[in-house]
């Protein structure tokens, strides 16, 4: 959520896309985006639920309605929580989007996937995994 000039604090991980962002079409460009950022960038940030007061109030200022309270997801025994959007671009066409929010040492990892609806959606977080890091036998 901040700019990668502030002190370099934020960064986008990856950011993959249907179609180039800037290719016009007619249907939502599904997309997935995984950025960090430090969570000294929020002060007195303790949990992951106070950031999403952020992610909320920044998605609301955008153009989305929230769907729902945010509520905890587990993914690979690693807790999350998740906050759902949508926005109406024209009476066929609405975005859905899912934000799922990690911290962890001082980072706040977040993975925000949009998509046409909420099955897309579902489709695109299954491929959300985490693996142990495993030491090499040696």
């Amino acid at each position: 959520m901040q700019e990668k000039d502030e002190a370099g604090k934020a960064e986008v991980l990856l950011a993959a896309f249907s179609r180039p962002p800037e290719a016009a079409g007619d249907t939502i460009n599904s997309a997935v985006v995984i950025a960090a950022e430090s969570a000294t960038s929020y002060p007195g940030l303790k949990k992951a639920e106070e950031y999403l007061a952020s992610l909320t109030a920044l998605a609301t200022a955008k153009g989305f309605e929230p769907a729902g309270d945010p509520y905890p997801v587990e993914e690979d025994s690693r807790q999350l929580l998740r906050a759902d959007f949508t926005k109406t671009l024209t009476d066929k066409l609405t975005m859905h989007q899912s934000t799922l929010v990690l911290q962890m040492k001082g980072q706040i990892l977040s993975f925000t996937f949009i998509a046409a609806s909420d099955d897309e959606l579902d489709d695109l977080m299954d491929e959300l995994h985490f693996d142990s890091a495993k030491s090499s036998p040696h």
